[in-house]
């Protein structure tokens, strides 16, 4: 059930601010890393998908078949208003996710902590051909000063509850380390904030 969202999830224009100004010149670079893996007319599930931006800038000309879920309703209408196939659901409720040649999830696997195995199941069993995870790995939440710590945490909560923990590179590393020859390859983003993992689902079980 969704409770009061924090600010950056009431308005698309607000998040992607926020976006902005965490990223800064790397910002569009998050987005391309990911698109640049997905090719034309395939089908797309994308995971806690916020206001589709990955759709409407990267993807949507690419006649990609795009299936966006998120818990916002508001983020599901603006996918659905561009054209994509928005699908409000909480994925903490483990219901079967629908197939998908690609299945991903960009910056939202730490709200998944601090067991993201079951979640990733699911996505290996929904995707036909890749899993992509593209998660944070320098964060304001964990970060040295105490203050702006406390109020990215705050300002992080998509409408579940605020999530304290979060990966580094080291423990992102260490976590799809247990997914063995599942991982055909990761790599940083431009300007270091996120790590992208490619895995195959057809490999063996995971951790």
């Amino acid at each position: 059930m969704i409770v009061a969202v924090s600010l950056v999830y009431r308005n698309a224009l607000i998040y992607e601010l926020v976006m902005l100004g965490l990223y800064g010149r790397h910002y569009g670079g998050r987005y391309r890393s990911v698109a640049a893996l997905i090719p034309a007319g395939s089908s797309v599930l994308d995971l806690c998908c916020g206001p589709g931006v990955l759709f409407d800038r990267y993807l949507r000309a690419r006649s990609v078949d795009y299936t966006g879920i998120d818990v916002n309703p508001r983020f599901v209408a603006r996918v659905n208003r561009l054209g994509g196939r928005g699908v409000l659901d909480d994925l903490g409720e483990g219901r079967p996710l629908p197939e998908a040649d690609t299945v991903l999830m960009q910056a939202s696997l730490y709200q998944f902590l601090p067991d993201p195995g079951p979640i990733l199941r699911r996505m290996l069993r929904a995707a036909r051909q890749q899993v992509i995870l593209a998660e944070p790995v320098r964060n304001l939440a964990t970060g040295h000063n105490p203050w702006l710590a406390a109020l990215a945490r705050r300002q992080t909560d998509p409408g579940l509850g605020a999530r304290t923990a979060r990966f580094t590179e080291a423990s992102f590393d260490a976590f799809i380390a247990g997914l063995g020859q599942r991982v055909t390859r990761s790599y940083l983003i431009p300007g270091g904030r996120e790590k992208v993992a490619v895995l195959d689902p057809r490999g063996g079980s995971p951790s």
